[in-house]
Parts: C-alpha cells; sequence; structure tokens
C-alpha cells in the first residue's frame, strides 16, 4: 500500500505542470526616456540590450501627470475615457468631493476608477493570481475586484524593500504564486521635482532604482525563475524657473474663475455669470501658453470629452508654469515638472520590454502608453478588454 502511495505521488509530481513563467510590469515614475544613455542604469540597460526599447521613448498620454498614465498604462485607454483626468479632478454626480492624492479616502475608493479595468483585475477575473507592489489605483476594489496580494501606498519604503516583499509573493508555492506582478518606484519623479532633470539628486535616484532592479534580477536567478519584464514609466520631466511663470490674473480675475490644477497644465470653471469674459480672455494662442474649451483640444492629445474635465484647458510651453499670484510661489517655482505637450521629447517615457517571450535588440518606432495593456495581455494568453492601443505597436518585438 505504501509503495502505490509514493508511486503515486511520483506520478502525481511528474504530471503537475511547470509555473507559468512570471510576467513582471516595472513602473518607475519620471523616468524620461533619454535617461537610460547616461550611463548609470546598468540592469535597465542589460534588460534594453537583451529585449526590445521605444525609439526616441513611449509617448504618453495627455495630461502627462502620475495617476492618469499610469492607469492609462493600465487599462489601454487614455484619461479621456478611464476617468482619471487629472491628480485633482471633480465630479458633478459627486458633489462635495475631489480626488486628490493626499486624500487616502478618495485614493481608495472605486468609484474613480470603474470607468477603466485594469490588467489585475482582467487577470484576476481569468484565474490568473496578481500582486501589486504599488501602482496607481491598485488600492481600489475596481469592479470589485482586487489583486491577490497588494499593498497600500507607503513612500517611506525603501526602493530595495518594495523588490523584497515582491521577490517574497514570488516565492510562494506555485499555487500560491502571482504569475502577473507591478513593482513601482517613486523616487525618480521625487528627484526629478525638487531638484531638477540635471541634478546629482536625480542621478542618485537613478543608481537606486538600477540598483534595485539588480537585485530583483539576482533574486530571480537565485530562485530559479524565468520572468518576462515590461518597465515603463508614466512621463518624463523639464526644467522649470520662477522665471517662467504666466500669470492667469494678468488675464483674467482670479474671482472670475475656479482652478482644478494648475502648473504645466491648467484646468478651470468659469463663474457661471462670467463664462462670456473669461472665454474671451483665455481662448486661444497667449505666449508660452494655449488655451481651448474642452470640446476643442487638439484632437491628437485626446482629450476633452470626459465630464470630469474642466470647461477650459490650458498648456504651457514646455518649462513654464501657469499660475495665480495667490497660489504660485515663484521662489519655489524651481526643479522639475511635467504635464505638458504629450509630444514634447522632454516628456517621452522610458518603454523596455525584455526576457524569454521577447526577440533582442528591436528597436520599436511608434509606441504609445496606450499600447501596453494588450502586450501585456498577450503575453498573459488573456482576453483583454478593447480599449485605445494596439498590439501591432509591440507585436515586433515578440518572438
Amino acid at each position: 500500500m505504501r509503495r502505490l502511495l509514493l508511486l503515486s505521488l511520483m506520478l502525481l509530481a511528474v504530471a503537475a505542470p511547470a509555473a507559468a513563467r512570471p510576467l513582471i510590469l516595472i513602473g518607475i515614475d519620471g523616468f524620461r526616456a533619454d535617461y537610460l544613455a547616461r550611463g548609470l542604469t546598468p540592469n535597465l540597460a542589460r534588460l534594453a540590450e537583451a529585449g526590445a526599447t521605444a525609439e526616441g521613448g513611449m509617448r504618453p498620454s495627455y495630461p502627462t501627470v502620475t495617476f492618469p498614465n499610469f492607469y492609462t498604462l493600465a487599462t489601454g485607454l487614455h484619461p479621456d475615457h478611464h476617468g482619471l483626468v487629472y491628480n485633482t479632478m471633480t465630479d458633478a454626480s459627486l458633489p462635495g468631493r475631489t480626488f486628490r492624492l493626499s486624500d487616502r479616502a478618495e485614493v481608495m475608493d472605486r468609484v474613480w476608477y470603474d470607468a477603466g479595468e485594469p490588467i489585475w483585475v482582467t487577470a484576476e477575473r481569468a484565474g490568473i493570481r496578481t500582486a501589486t507592489m504599488f501602482w496607481p489605483g491598485s488600492e481600489a476594489p475596481i469592479g470589485g475586484v482586487r489583486p491577490t496580494y497588494w499593498l497600500p501606498f507607503e513612500q517611506s519604503l525603501t526602493s530595495l524593500a518594495r523588490v523584497n516583499i515582491l521577490l517574497g509573493w514570488l516565492s510562494l508555492p506555485p499555487e500560491e504564486r502571482p504569475r502577473f506582478a507591478t513593482l513601482y518606484f517613486d523616487i525618480v519623479d521625487t528627484r526629478g521635482h525638487w531638484n531638477g532633470p540635471g541634478s546629482q539628486e536625480l542621478e542618485a535616484a537613478l543608481v537606486e532604482v538600477d540598483t534595485a532592479v539588480g537585485r530583483l534580477l539576482e533574486g530571480l536567478a537565485a530562485r530559479g525563475i524565468e520572468a518576462d519584464f515590461v518597465v515603463v514609466a508614466d512621463h518624463g520631466m523639464a526644467e522649470v524657473s520662477g522665471e517662467r511663470i504666466v500669470w492667469l490674473d494678468d488675464l483674467v480675475p482670479a474671482t472670475a474663475i475656479t482652478l482644478v490644477g494648475w502648473g504645466a497644465f491648467a484646468g478651470l470653471d468659469p463663474q457661471p455669470e462670467q463664462v462670456a469674459e473669461v472665454e474671451t480672455a483665455l481662448l486661444g494662442e497667449h505666449p508660452h501658453m494655449s488655451c481651448w474649451r474642452k470640446g476643442e483640444v487638439p484632437e491628437r492629445l485626446a482629450f476633452g470629452s470626459h465630464p470630469r474635465i474642466p470647461a477650459i484647458i490650458c498648456m504651457a510651453e514646455v518649462g513654464w508654469t501657469i499660475g495665480t499670484r495667490g497660489r504660485t510661489d515663484p521662489m519655489r517655482v524651481t526643479g522639475g515638472a511635467h504635464g505638458y505637450d504629450n509630444a514634447a521629447p522632454e516628456m517621452r517615457a522610458l518603454f523596455i520590454a525584455s526576457g524569454p517571450s521577447f526577440a533582442s535588440g528591436v528597436r520599436l518606432t511608434d509606441v504609445d502608453s496606450v499600447d501596453v495593456q494588450p502586450l501585456l495581455g498577450r503575453l498573459l494568453g488573456i482576453d483583454v478588454p478593447a480599449g485605445d492601443g494596439r498590439l501591432a505597436d509591440t507585436a515586433p518585438a515578440l518572438r
């Protein structure tokens, strides 16, 4: 009887399928595409050389800010379609509420996200275990679904600590191990804002993140785990200065508008009785700034139809800041910023696809942030919701 039991266990072990190769989506906030050429990130460079990159970088969605673009990467939808239209926003159907990154309750409420379906939700619904080691949007039960493993965002958690937590999840027994995982780093964006894209502090952040990626690669190799990697950023970064400010209150009284966002991008609603006055003052081209009604934003920006978008959108010239004297201190406009035209080279984002599923040395010529989700779906072998992206743009990288 014991021999029969042992034989049965041996047969089961032989018949058990090998654990599927994990797919790891790495997001590096604010990693401008040309940072890769600075010679400070050998581990990322190794992944790029062994796989595929986007020539000149990946085109982000407009506006080129964090939450809208990280959600675009996960859903394949432009912000105009998934509903996260800016890092700060209001919704007429949610009176008295404002989505802002500092408000944990709002950030974790699915109501802001449910118009899109991120890849981890699609995967979980297909029976694939997922893990999110931070990713904008992953803290909310979108569509009533959470990743199998997830943590609320904690900025103080170091880059290496984030990698170690992910390695812990990937070290679980095969039947518990996530097949799809995200890993998010914010230090490059933080240093880019505080110190500027050309600073020593920014370069130290590049080294920190690359070291963490190296730790991930070493940890996987030590565990005998072969993985596919898609490494992306949400946007780039441009130098700003307190000497380059467009003052809205030189054009229209501050009391005539409600500002929802300002900086490289400004969204505003005129007071009901002053719509004509505000439109006459703002619409059109100005030195270092362009403004449009939301329905008249240039089509190439794919932005302007969602109800959460303010009535008037203004876009600053790269390196300039839109502000008002009641909100903007020129002495604090230093370092770097983003949110500018998504066609600007300074806003181009990192894209690397590397691993056994990818050919080596491929240079893709037209990659948009909306193209990432269909690529992830192909790698996971699942059908993803139709969006704004095209698998054809990344397919040449696949083996």
